[in-house]
């Protein structure tokens, strides 16, 4: 019998622990701006079969992205950015235009806001 509420004891808890993860995660994903969702996605869509890279585009640049993949991050990377309080025109100033650019400082913005957010949970448990 104490077996057996012992038992029933540990499955509890360990109910619970993976149930506090999955309220951290869900609180994570809440806490995410629209533009860093979308930011997000733009990538996950770089997998989908239509967005991989050709046989060409990896014989030409096997390390930088194309400029056809580089077209699906843009908008989000754009939008990340001005989110921000950048403007477009400003954005055009520092880079250039320069889509990779563009892209880095879009991925610079999303981790520094992931990283805030993460701090800001870890400091709330």
């Amino acid at each position: 019998m104490k077996k057996q509420l012992l038992l029933s004891a540990f499955i509890l808890l360990g109910l619970a622990s993976c149930s506090n993860e999955q309220t951290a995660l869900n609180t994570m994903e809440n806490m995410k701006t629209s533009e860093m969702e979308a930011f997000d996605k733009a990538f996950i869509r770089l997998g989908e079969p239509q967005n991989q890279p050709t046989q060409e585009e990896r014989r030409n640049n096997s390390v930088e992205l194309s400029d056809r993949r580089k077209e699906i991050l843009i908008p989000a990377s754009k939008a990340l950015i001005i989110s921000t309080g950048v403007s477009e025109t400003e954005i055009n100033k520092k880079t250039g235009g320069d889509k990779a650019k563009i892209i880095a400082w879009a991925l610079d913005i999303n981790f520094k806001k992931k990283d805030e957010i993460y701090r800001k949970m870890k400091s709330d448990h």
